[in-house]
């Protein structure tokens, strides 16, 4: 009897010790196209976000997380995590030299997924391999379900994202007849869901670029009722009215998602050792305008106002994030990476980028080391959106042109504050963040068209160093 006690013990410690000694589990979820303005935790009034909110109540919030005002630039950001000046030269496109945070985490023995919108071969400029299916797997992907791989909107053979949505899946193209009738947002959740639940012995990275919450703004599940589930169900109402109902009820869909990714992690038993965090590409679509606070916020996509690069951040790590904080440290999108590396105890090398600052210790309950300023170099080169080059801390705001701004109080940027008129902070601020500018490479340049084949980009600028450290 006292052998067999302790042989259940030596086991139950055996079983305790695998699971402390395993790399935690990363799920990155990113919406695409809404920003704070549209989440209860952050003051939202006209949606239904239960879910997102449970995270930031058993977890933490972030209340200064900056992306870049359009999607491309953030998610090369994020994945690379390299300014754009080092390495964005075309919309709709990741230069497959670039090392990502998967390639990172498959090295370092994850399985990896990936799942919701790629657009990232240059199908738009025609890039030298831009059909290949396999640049997914080449990203450090093991496995995808994903929109805009080799196909683009308006290729034979391609479509929305939505309703009978044309995906691609490891290779093999679902094409709309393929997913008739079914909506893109669940196949693309239950498939990631289903890769959880495959790896759950293994360490996993789960990376979710959402198609939600972008235009078209057409019905969900939830709203569609008996209506047509066709690819023609893509077509938006007319209205705007109709087609803000349309992106409540996304983003309350959106919603939705996310608690059924939680809760998947909570059947496999593996909350305790998974951080799941949850933020966006850029502002809001600028047909929206949302009730926030008191007051009207209209979407700021592609603009480089709070509302267009001001995106949220919620993370949750069962036993490890502090229950219900919120935190105002500066978050940038070159984080993630190395704040990535540093969960999965990954020395980073000459190989890896150098312009990210790790937000484990935030995560883990402890000062850190947070950010003093983020940058902001943004040249989209796609549609009529104009580029431009700033740095900011969480109060001011200022552009390589010198204009100067206290935010949040003037969130539409219409007080151009003047030398002198700031208050002694803002002064202070002025001249730091005027010393972080000088750091920086030019700005922007003015936008060549779509064609172009090369353009101008800084890969090798020294480190920035922040003049506080």
């Amino acid at each position: 009897m006292i052998r067999a006690i302790v042989m259940l013990v030596c086991a139950w410690a055996f079983i305790g010790s695998t699971f402390a000694d395993r790399k935690p589990n990363v799920i990155l979820i990113m919406a695409d196209d809404v920003s704070w303005e549209c989440f209860g935790c952050y003051g939202a009034k006209d949606y239904k976000t239960p879910n997102i909110d449970a995270l930031a109540a058993k977890g933490m919030q972030f209340n200064n997380c900056y992306s870049t005002p359009i999607c491309t630039p953030s998610r090369v950001k994020l994945m690379t995590g390299q300014y754009n000046f080092r390495n964005y030269t075309h919309f709709g496109y990741l230069n497959p030299r670039d090392k990502t945070l998967a390639q990172m985490l498959k090295h370092a023995g994850y399985k990896t997924a990936i799942a919701g919108k790629w657009q990232l071969n240059g199908l738009y400029h025609r890039a030298d391999g831009c059909t290949d299916a396999g640049r997914v797997h080449d990203a450090g992907f093991d496995e995808y379900c994903l929109w805009q791989v080799t196909k683009t909107v308006y290729d034979e053979g391609g479509g929305e994202r939505f309703w009978s949505p044309p995906l691609e899946q490891n290779g093999r193209m679902l094409t709309k007849q393929d997913n008739d009738g079914l909506y893109g947002p669940d196949i693309m959740s239950d498939y990631l869901c289903d890769f959880i639940q495959r790896n759950r012995d293994d360490p996993f990275f789960v990376y979710y670029p959402t198609v939600l919450v972008h235009n078209p703004f057409v019905a969900t599940p939830d709203t569609i009722g008996d209506g047509d589930r066709t690819h023609q169900a893509n077509k938006a109402p007319k209205g705007k009215a109709a087609k803000k109902k349309n992106f409540v009820a996304m983003v309350n869909y959106l919603d939705k998602i996310v608690g059924k990714v939680v809760q998947r992690v909570e059947d496999i038993g593996q909350l305790e050792n998974t951080l799941i965090l949850f933020t966006a590409d850029n502002g809001t679509d600028r047909r929206i305008a949302s009730a926030w606070n008191g007051r009207e916020v209209v979407g700021g996509k592609g603009t480089t106002t709070d509302m267009g690069t001001h995106v949220p951040l919620v993370a949750y790590w069962k036993g490890h994030t502090p229950v219900g904080a919120k935190r105002d440290d500066l978050i940038d999108f070159t984080d993630f990476y190395a704040t990535f590396a540093d969960a999965a105890g990954v020395v980073l090398g000459a190989d890896d980028p150098v312009d990210g600052r790790s937000f484990l210790p935030q995560l883990q309950g402890r000062p850190g080391n947070p950010r003093d300023w983020v940058v902001c170099h943004y040249q989209p080169y796609w549609g009529k959106f104009e580029g431009r080059q700033f740095t900011r801390n969480g109060f001011f705001k200022l552009y390589r042109d010198g204009s100067f701004y206290r935010i949040p109080d003037d969130l539409d940027e219409a007080n151009d504050l003047a030398v002198g008129d700031a208050g002694i902070a803002g002064e202070s601020a002025r001249r730091f963040l005027q010393q972080v500018m000088q750091t920086l490479p030019p700005a922007p340049p003015v936008q060549a068209g779509k064609a172009a084949t090369t353009r101008p980009v800084h890969p090798d600028w020294p480190n920035i160093t922040d003049p506080n450290d």
